[in-house]
């Protein structure tokens, strides 16, 4: 169960626990070097593989990235088009390769509104990799955090409706339950690559306590040194859960030892 406030004791470390990642940027890298969209979208794949093969070798235990938000339905049907094409190109190319270094493959959001094939390729690889315990690589499609949140109440409202709960008896901690990733330890860092400096409608919940680190970097550049540089960030700051800073400190020390 997530706790609306996380224990500190158990989120200190230099290293999170759970990277989630918001990847911005794949059109204008292609943009500024005169290509296609397209292309940049195909550099971002591969901008994918390099970011979970450097979580996994810096001992992170889960990683979610934002691949495709409930609102990108909006953008050109023609991209949209080569975005959905890409994706099952991609899940076809490296999920063997993923369940060969021991990763677990888990997706969220609304998957009805895809293709018969995509929801297929989602299930079948995360039955094939569901035992594997390197990593954790949550894939986020067509989602987004106020759906997240809707779904969790109306998950509450139909136990009320049915006798199992008293209104009374909601609380963060019972929704929470209901929430995505519920399983699984909240975000510790939250990274957004291509300058803006938002969320997104991205693990809204999930991300109360998360720390927050921008960079302008664009996706496709996104690689091993930046996420160092990320991770020797979020290692210096003093993360205090609603304690005082000394206490924090305190609680940290006692940890460390």
């Amino acid at each position: 169960m997530q706790s609306s406030a996380p224990d500190i004791d158990s989120h200190v470390g230099s290293v999170p626990r759970h990277i989630a990642i918001i990847m911005d940027g794949n059109n204008r890298w292609a943009r500024a070097r005169g290509l296609p969209g397209a292309e940049g979208h195909r550099a971002g794949e591969q901008a994918v593989h390099d970011a979970i093969r450097a979580c996994a070798e810096q001992g992170v235990q889960v990683v979610t990235l934002y691949a495709f938000s409930s609102e990108n339905w909006r953008r050109p049907e023609e991209e949209v088009s080569h975005l959905m094409s890409l994706f099952l190109r991609a899940l076809n190319k490296r999920v063997q390769e993923l369940h060969e270094k021991q990763l677990r493959i888990r997706f969220i959001g609304e998957r009805s509104a895809f293709s018969q094939d995509l929801q297929l390729g989602m299930e079948s690889a995360e039955q094939l990799t569901a035992g594997n315990q390197r990593m954790t690589v949550v894939v986020a499609v067509n989602y987004g955090g106020q759906w997240d949140i809707a779904e969790a109440a109306k998950a509450m409202a139909r136990r009320v409706a049915a006798g199992e709960l008293l209104v009374d008896q909601i609380t963060a901690e019972s929704l929470g339950v209901h929430i995505a990733l519920a399983d699984l330890p909240p975000p510790d860092l939250l990274i957004r690559t291509g300058g803006e400096q938002r969320l997104s409608n991205f693990l809204l919940w999930q991300a109360a306590y998360s720390e927050l680190w921008f960079t302008p970097i664009l996706w496709p550049d996104f690689d091993a040194v930046a996420l160092q540089e990320a991770l020797d960030d979020y290692a210096g700051r003093q993360r205090r859960f609603g304690r005082s800073g000394d206490d924090a400190a305190v609680k940290k020390g006692e940890s460390e030892c």
